[in-house]
Parts: structure tokens; sequence; C-alpha cells
């Protein structure tokens, strides 16, 4: 009972002084490679790099003692931060203090979610999406995580559009114009160094090594030149004017949201009082202010493109520092000083007196020393539905993600895993990782492979790692301050590489063409529909549901009849003759309410075709279950085959479906000597039946079936 409470308890058998040495080395290596891309998928999620070290601090640990895989490696993954990004953006603007909190609440929904799943053990839900609608995904996602990067890469701004190509499109336009490139050199170099260092030894820590080298030259060669400076260093009036322009917008924006708050509390409070006349004032009200914020971001939208597109180069101004003019207004004989310089702007308010202005590449910046505060979030149960939605999506795919990769480990270790204690460990990391301002986790394939490759014994491996983040974000935090953002963002493109599953795809279209098409279909339906990721995934998902309802309504009944090597086969699919005294079907599939009919319409369909029809043997091997609604269209199929002067046999029914006969008295109706326990007795009993004459017998097609010489003892006692 305490193992099942407490897994860790297991790691201790025999462990000893080599296993926890396997485990520190295993541990150090993942934190390694944990500790720079954990910064990257933050920033993938629209939250500041930090948080992605906070995600790296509690999530890993507690899913490592409350999980039933000793090698799973949890943290940021690139596939769970895009869903954060793509379901959050919607409820606020990435980066800000609202959509900070919306991240770590979204993580607490999701760990309550998947906690529930795992203690109620339904970690069958998964099951909900298939593994081509997860396979078209995931390349899919692949394909719009690496590309969300390009801007990174080529050192350019752009605002997301509605759909993820449009904001492709503005990212080429804008580099086409604006690319900084030393900027895309040092990303380049941080995809060389990881590839050509993963091909050599896949324990290097690659990644690491990237970070290192690639902040080394950007701290010696002084690769950022960001300056703050006041608003009236800008000599250009048009530049002033957008930046006052675009700072009113954002201020309207602001108030008219403050304003919006206020009306939905008094559309509450109204529809509690039952004041239909106030409910219908705050609903007016309400749609104004949502034209007016709309608005708003439009302009302010178009004043911070505008402004992006500036071009600066700064004077030194006698005793009066540097002054800021557009490249195509300079005063004659100005001296400047050979950079180009861009202002800096997001999706708040410029300051007149910080006014942020780029001269060169955008790096890291600082990173606060210091562990995140412990404090439960604070989320009332509107804003628990309105995030659920999200959420569920979330769990279930970072949980495929997470269960995948724990098999793959388990079939190398031989490990028994129990899917829904992983449940509840993934449950338990994101529920704990929320009270230390984590945003969701799941489990990572690249840092779990480091990790058994490693050689890691137990979970103790994770907990290592979570201590070392620790150090990190106490004492080392400052060596990270001259991380290049086109390194943070070449990593994210390496990392995503692995998802991309084009054999899956051929893999599933030679398995099955509907599920190739499921997969080909949700693959296009995400990427289309991107930024809105969980359209892609319900699109697919409710494909499966149709083709899988569909077969179910309608599935496979073969006629079956004699073939050259004496088998019973599907007689249209080789091409066969049947007889025409016997019909000889098979049913596959469960025979309920949702197909009761379709059988029925076969069996009238057969004697139609069939005027000299004498007997149908129904082969039952392929039902494995019958409802009140089967039994009941069985019945009527007797009734009416009967009346047309037609026997029926049943062959082959399994136990399930016998104890159902036996209790509804269908046994009698058919007679029990009209059960046969196979096809091939059945078909040798009814064939002396039905076939009097030598001429009937020898022209039949189920002839060879019947030897020359057959005992007619055997026969009886078959009978």
């Amino acid at each position: 009972m305490l193992a099942k409470i407490f897994p860790f308890i297991t790691w201790f058998e025999g462990y000893n002084s080599s296993k926890f040495k396997l485990d520190l080395v295993a541990g150090i290596t993942v934190a390694l490679v944990l500790i720079p891309q954990s910064m990257a998928y933050a920033k993938l999620a629209g939250l500041p790099p930090y948080y992605g070290l906070y995600a790296a601090f509690l999530p890993p640990m507690i899913a490592a003692l409350f999980g039933s895989s000793r090698q799973l490696s949890t943290g940021p993954v690139a596939v769970v931060s895009l869903m954060t990004a793509a379901s959050l953006e919607t409820l606020a603007t990435a980066g800000s203090k609202e959509f900070i909190a919306y991240a770590i609440m979204l993580s607490l929904t999701v760990g309550i979610f998947q906690l529930i799943l795992g203690v109620f053990r339904l970690g069958l839900v998964v099951n909900f999406l298939s593994h081509p609608v997860v396979n078209g995904f995931t390349n899919a996602a692949a394909i719009i995580i690496a590309t969300s990067q390009l801007g990174n890469m080529f050192g350019v701004y752009v605002d997301n559009a509605e759909h993820h190509y449009e904001t492709i499109m503005r990212v080429f336009a804008a580099a086409y114009h604006y690319l900084h490139i030393p900027t895309l050199a040092l990303g380049i170099l941080a995809i060389l160094i990881m590839a050509v260092l993963k091909k050599i030894n896949p324990r290097i820590p690659n990644v690491l090594v990237a970070v290192v080298v690639c902040t080394l030259i950007s701290w010696a060669t002084g690769f950022n030149k960001d300056a703050k400076i006041a608003l009236d260093s800008i000599k250009s009036p048009e530049v002033v004017q957008d930046i006052a322009a675009f700072n009113m917008e954002v201020k309207a924006i602001k108030d008219a949201s403050t304003q919006r708050v206020t009306v939905m509390d008094e559309k509450e409070k109204a529809h509690a009082e039952h004041d239909k006349v106030r409910e219908i004032d705050a609903d007016h009200q309400a749609a104004l202010i949502e034209n007016k914020i709309s608005s708003s971001k439009k302009k302010s939208g178009e004043l911070r493109a505008k402004l992006r597109e500036y071009l600066l180069t700064g004077v030194e101004a006698d005793g009066a520092g540097k002054v800021f003019f557009l490249k195509n207004a300079l005063p004659e004989g100005a001296k400047t000083d050979g950079r180009t310089w861009r202002v800096r702007v997001g999706n708040s308010e410029i300051k007149d007196q910080e006014v942020t202005v780029m001269g060169a590449g955008a790096i890291l910046g600082e990173i606060p020393p210091k562990l995140p505060e412990l404090s439960i979030p604070k989320m009332s149960m509107k804003m628990f539905l309105k995030l659920l939605p999200y959420a569920v999506i979330i769990s279930l795919l970072g949980f495929m993600e997470a269960i995948s990769i724990a098999k793959a480990l388990a079939a190398k270790t031989g490990q028994k895993l129990d899917p829904n204690q992983e449940l509840v460990g993934q449950g338990l990391a994101n529920i704990i990782g929320s009270f230390g301002q984590s945003y969701p986790a799941s489990g990572s394939f690249s840092r779990s492979a480091v990790n058994l490759q490693s050689g890691a014994v137990t979970g103790f491996s994770s907990v290592i790692s979570s201590s070392i983040v620790v150090i990190t974000l106490l004492f080392l935090t400052p060596l990270l301050y001259n991380l290049p953002q086109s390194v943070l963002a070449a990593i994210i493109m390496m990392a995503v590489v692995s998802l991309i599953n084009v054999d899956g795809l051929l893999h599933a279209w030679k398995a099955k063409r509907s599920d190739g098409i499921i997969t080909l279909i949700s693959f296009v339906c995400t990427l289309i529909f991107a930024p809105h990721l969980d359209k892609g995934i319900m699109v697919g998902v409710g494909l499966s549901l149709g083709v899988f309802l569909y077969k179910s309504m309608k599935p496979r009944v073969a006629i079956l009849a004699m073939s050259a090597d004496n088998r019973l086969v599907h007689a249209e699919k080789h091409g066969l003759k049947e007889c025409d005294k016997v019909a000889v079907t098979r049913f596959d599939g469960t025979l309920f309410f949702a197909n009761a009919s379709y059988l029925d319409d076969v069996i009238y369909e057969i004697r139609v075709e069939k005027p000299n029809l004498k007997h149908v043997i129904l082969v039952c091997d392929g039902i494995n279950d019958i409802d009140a609604s089967g039994e009941e269209s069985l019945s009527m199929i007797i009734d009416r085959t009967k009346a047309a002067g037609i026997d029926i046999s049943l062959a082959g029914v399994k136990e399930a479906v016998m104890a159902v006969l036996e209790r509804t008295h269908l046994i009698e109706k058919i007679g029990e000597r009209n059960i046969y326990s196979t096809k091939e007795i059945a078909v040798q009993c009814v064939y002396e039946k039905t076939h009097l004459t030598d001429d009937e017998r020898m022209s039949c097609p189920l002839v060879c079936y019947i030897p020359e010489k057959q005992d007619s003892s055997c026969i009886a006692q078959a009978c």
C-alpha cells in the first residue's frame, strides 16, 4: 500500500553507492540540457525565459517521485509550450502579468484533470486521441514550432497575424529589409555545434556546449547594444508623434479593459438579481467596449509595425550625449556612430525617459537570481471552467507524449509501467509546479533519452536535475545574461526535428487507408488553423470518431465461398462462385443498436439475390457481444427467414453471445440442432439437407468441401 502511494520507496531496494553514482552523473547530464532548453521553451510559451527554469524546478522532481517510470524526465516540452501559448493568447497579451498568471493557473488545471484521471484509473480516456490524429498533429506542430522561431533567428520583430502562415510571411518580409546578419550567424553556429556533437557522441551535452560557446562570443564581441534614452533624444518628429499615438492607443486598451471588468461584474449582479433590463444594458455596454478595444488593438498594431520599420542613426551632440535621426534625414556633415538603431516596442506603453533602442542583437538579459515564491494560485470556479477545455487537450496530449516515452524506455529496461500511476505523477507535478509559478510540463523525449543513455537507475536522477536548477537560479543566472536569443531559437529548432515523423504517416497509410487520410487531414488542418491548434485536434478527433461510428454502423458482412485450397473465404474478394441454395454469411463486429438493422438488410438482399435459397448459415465467430437491439433484430431475422420457407443456422457463437441467447430464450426459437460449433461443421450438415439429388451435389461450389468418402456416423455426430 505504501509503495502505491509513494512509488519512490521502491527505489531503495538494493540501492547502493554505485547506483547513486550513475544517478548523479545522469542527473547532472540531464540538467545541462534541461536548463537552456527550459528557457527556450518558456519563450515559445509566450513567457519570460526564467519561467522555464521555474518549470524545471519542481515538476521533474515530483513526477519522478510519484510516477511509475524511473527514467522519464519531466519538465517544459515543445508541444505543450506551444499549446500553452495558443490557448492563452485569446485571454491575455503574451508576456504580460495577466498572461503569466493564466499560464500558472493552466498548470494547476491541467494537473487537477490528470490527477483525477489517475486516481480513478481512467487512463484509457487518452485513447480518444488516436495515433493517426496525434501523428498528424505532432508533425504539423513541429513545423509550426520551428517556423515560429524564424523571427528570433533573423533578428526581426513582427506582430502575430490571425493565421501562423501569415505571420511567417510577415517575418520573411521584415527579414528582407532588416535582417541582422550577426544574429543569424550565431543561430546557425549553435545549430552546427549541436548537430556535429550529437553525431560525434550523443552523450556530449551538445546544447550546453552551444550555449557556452555562443554566450562567450556574444560577451566578447559586444553582441548586444541596447540603450535606454529619453524621448527628446529622438530628433525625428514623425517617430515621436507615432510613439505618442501608440501610447495613447495602449492606454485606451488598458482603460477599456478595466471598464469591461466593471461592466461584466455588473452583468453578473443583474443576472443574479433577475434584472433583465440591467443585464441587457450591461451586454450593450460590453459590446461597445469590445469594439473599442478591437479598434485600439488594430491601430496600436499598425503603429507598432510602423515604429519597428524606422531605422535610426546615432549622432554625438556637443555636451548633450547621443541623439538619433532617421537614416534618410541626417543633418549635413553629421558624424554618426556607424550603427543602425531601432525602437524596441512591445505591448506596453513606451515611457518618455526609458525608450529602448536596439543597436545590435538581442540577448536573454537579466534573470532574477532567486527561487520562485511558493504560493497556491488564486483561481475562481469561473476561471477554472474557462481554462478547462484547453487543459483537457493539453493534459491528454502531454500524457500521451509522456506515456509513449515511458513505454519506449521500459522496453529497453524491462521495467513494468502503470499508466494510471504515471497520470498521478504528471498531475501532481503540474499541481505542485503551479505552486512554484510553473506553466504546464510533461515528459521530454530528448531529455529522457539522455537520462537513459547516461545510466540513470532510478528517479533520483531527476531529483538531482531539479537540485542543479535550484543552484542555477540562486547563483548562476548572471552567466546567462549574454546568451543570444537566436541561440534559444536554435535550441528549439533542433529539439523539434525529432518530432517530425514522415514514416509514421506512410505507415498509417499502408496499415489502413482511412488512418492515413485522418493523419493527413489532421496535419493540414493543424497547419491551416495555427495558432488555434485545438481546432486541428478537434477535426482529427471528429474524423476518428466518425470513421469509428461508420464502421460500427456498417461492419463488414462477408458471403463465404469455397476456395481452391478447400477453405471458406470471402467470395467477392477472391472472385469465387457462391452456392445458390446455401448462403454462408459472416458478420464481423459487435451486434448492437447502431448496426442491428444493417444485418437485417443484408440478409434480405441475399434472399432477393438467391431465389433458390434454402438455408442461411450465419457465422458468428466475429460477433464478440450483442445487446437487446441486436438480439431483437436477430429474432426478427429468424422469423422472416423461416416465414419465407428458408432455414437458418448459427455457427461459431461465442460464450458471451450464447449467454444472451439463452437468457432471452432465443435458443428455443432457433433450435439447438441449428447451432453449430464451427462453420465447417455447419456447412457439412446443411449441405446434406439442402442438396438432395446427385446433380445438385456435383454442381454446387461447396462440393469440394465435402469429402467423397465421409463416415456417415461422424457427420451425424457432428450435426
